[in-house]
C-alpha cells in the first residue's frame, strides 16, 4: 500500500494516466490501479519502468523505492498459518501488524487482540465447528501471536470499545469467562490501551451496523482502513468519505459510552458477579 500510493503519488506529479503507465509496463490500465492500491504483488523491473516512466533519476529515490518493491513481495509471518485462514484475512493481519493506531468496537465477543488463549480456544472453536484440534490449535496460535504487536516496545495506540453483550455472553466455562475479565482489567492499564464498555443501560447507540475496525498508520500517504467482517468475505474501505461515516460512528460510541476508569469498574463488577 505503501509503495502503491508512493507510485500514485509520482504519476499524477507528471499528468500521466493510468492507461499510459500501463502501456509502459504491458500491462492495464486495471491492473495499474490495483498497484497503487496495493492489491497486487509488484515485480521489481515493472517499479523500475515505472520510476523511469514518471522521471525519478535520483539513484538513492529509485533505491529506496525498489526496495520497497522488493519488501512488499515477503511473505509476512502470518501466511504460514494460511491453511486455517479464510482467504480474505492475511490482508488484515498485514495491516493490523503495520498499523500505528487500530479503533475498534466490537459486540459478539472481545476483541481478538484481548482475549486470553482460553477464551480464544472457545471462540474458535464454535467458529470452526469440525474442525481438527490440529487446526484450532493453529489458529489459537495465530492470534496469539497477533497479541505480541499490541505489547511490543513500538507498540500501536488501540482504542477499543466492547459492547456489555461480549461480556456477558459465555464462551467456555465459568473459570474461562472470569479469566478474560481479569485479562481485560489488566490490559486496560496499560498505556496504550483504552478500553470503555457500552453498557446495555445505554440502550440504542451508533453501533448499529454492528463491529469495524479502523486502521491507521505512519506513513502520511496512507489513508486509513475500516475492516468489516462478514460471513463469507470481508470489506476494506478506504474512500474518506466512507472512513469518515465510520469515524464518526466511533467518536459517538466513546463518547456515549463511560471513560476508561468508569469501563474498568464496570468490568470489576462483573468479575464479582460472575
Amino acid at each position: 500500500m505503501l509503495l502503491g500510493s508512493q507510485l500514485r503519488r509520482l504519476r499524477e506529479a507528471r499528468g500521466i494516466t493510468r492507461e499510459a503507465a500501463g502501456y509502459s509496463i504491458r500491462a492495464s490500465e486495471s491492473k495499474i490501479s490495483r498497484m497503487e492500491l496495493g492489491r497486487v504483488s509488484f515485480k521489481t523491473r515493472d517499479v523500475e519502468d515505472l520510476l523511469t516512466l514518471y522521471g525519478v533519476t535520483d539513484e538513492s529515490e529509485r533505491t529506496a523505492l525498489v526496495s520497497l518493491a522488493r519488501e512488499a513481495n515477503v511473505a509476512g509471518w502470518w501466511h504460514s498459518y494460511s491453511d486455517v485462514l479464510p482467504n480474505w484475512f492475511p490482508t488484515y493481519v498485514g495491516l493490523e501488524g503495520a498499523a500505528s493506531v487500530i479503533r475498534a468496537y466490537e459486540v459478539q465477543f472481545v476483541h481478538g487482540l484481548l482475549q486470553t488463549e482460553e477464551y480464544a480456544r472457545a471462540v474458535v472453536r464454535r467458529g470452526m465447528k469440525g474442525a481438527s484440534e490440529a487446526d484450532v490449535e493453529r489458529r489459537v496460535a495465530l492470534r496469539l501471536e497477533r497479541q505480541k504487536h499490541l505489547v511490543a516496545e513500538n507498540a500501536p495506540d488501540f482504542h477499543i470499545v466492547l459492547d456489555e453483550a461480549s461480556l456477558r455472553r459465555p464462551y467456555g466455562d465459568r473459570e474461562v469467562m472470569r479469566g478474560q475479565l481479569q485479562h481485560l482489567i489488566e490490559l486496560s492499564e496499560r498505556p496504550n490501551v483504552r478500553l470503555q464498555i457500552m453498557p446495555f443501560s445505554f440502550g440504542g447507540h451508533s453501533g448499529e451496523s454492528g463491529a469495524f475496525t479502523i486502521l491507521s498508520f505512519p506513513e502520511s500517504d496512507l489513508s486509513d482502513v475500516v475492516y468489516l467482517e462478514q460471513l463469507t468475505s470481508a470489506l476494506y474501505l478506504d474512500k474518506p468519505e466512507d472512513v469518515a461515516q465510520y469515524e464518526t460512528a466511533l467518536k459517538e460510541l466513546q463518547s456515549d459510552s463511560p471513560g476508561p476508569d468508569e469501563s474498568r469498574d464496570l468490568l470489576r463488577g462483573l468479575l464479582q458477579l460472575s
